[in-house]
């Protein structure tokens, strides 16, 4: 790989961090997740949002081979599918920094979860994998290095807001969306949209994490149109 080919993968994977790749699923009853992944997106949550930032990757990495098991013994559970790839997305973005083509490698894998998931049951987990490829899409460096696409993107992030008009996680990273796009105002009813969101059942850490994230963004939103 040549220089400017290096420098160029090298600055669009640093964009490609584990807090973007999170896109959790906006489940809203208990008896849309199996127990197994419960336990999966459980964890999931406690290393993202309460793990040491030293301990994360290989935490991530522990919970990917549970997480890789889990959906490999119920291929048909769109649920299982959906948590493997928010797992090896997190992965990813934990060994950007260090480990660029294996980051590479593993959201192609957690793409293909995505699209079998949406293939079974693109409704699943209220949409939730629609959401999180549009995440990929949108973070992913573009050909040749990886698939990033930005007219992919808008259509999974649409679809997901279909299912899932009210949710915290389609309006937050539909919102983060707009604003790498330049379009602040219309990210900021989004971010404001997703701060309104009713709470889900269990996920307290999970809210309280992505609350955060959504008021951090829409500060910097608003300070783009003062």
């Amino acid at each position: 790989m040549n220089a400017p080919i290096r420098n160029r993968f090298a600055a669009l994977l640093l964009a490609f961090t584990a807090a973007s790749l999170g896109a959790l699923p906006d489940q809203t009853r208990a008896e849309d997740i199996d127990p197994a992944v419960a336990e999966i997106q459980h964890r999931w949550e406690v290393i993202q949002y309460q793990t040491p930032a030293k301990e994360k990757r290989a935490s991530f990495e522990a919970l990917a081979e549970q997480a890789t098991t889990l959906a490999t013994t119920k291929p048909d559970r769109p649920d299982a599918l959906i948590w493997e790839g928010i797992v090896l997305s997190s992965l990813a973005g934990e060994k950007q920094g260090l480990d660029k083509l294996s980051a590479l490698g593993l959201i192609k894998r957690a793409r293909e979860r995505y699209e079998n998931a949406i293939r079974i049951d693109a409704a699943a987990l209220n949409g939730s994998a629609l959401n999180s490829l549009g995440v990929l899409y949108a973070k992913a460096p573009g050909w040749p290095l990886s698939f990033g696409d930005k007219v992919k993107a808008e259509e999974n992030f649409q679809a997901a807001l279909q299912r899932n008009p009210a949710g915290i996680d389609p309006n937050y990273f539909y919102g983060e969306f707009l604003l790498d796009q330049g379009k602040a105002a219309l990210a900021i009813e989004h971010l404001e949209r997703a701060l309104k969101a009713p709470p889900r059942p269990g996920r307290q850490i999970a809210d309280e994490g992505r609350r955060k994230e959504v008021m951090a963004l829409l500060e910097k939103a608003r300070a783009k149109i003062k």
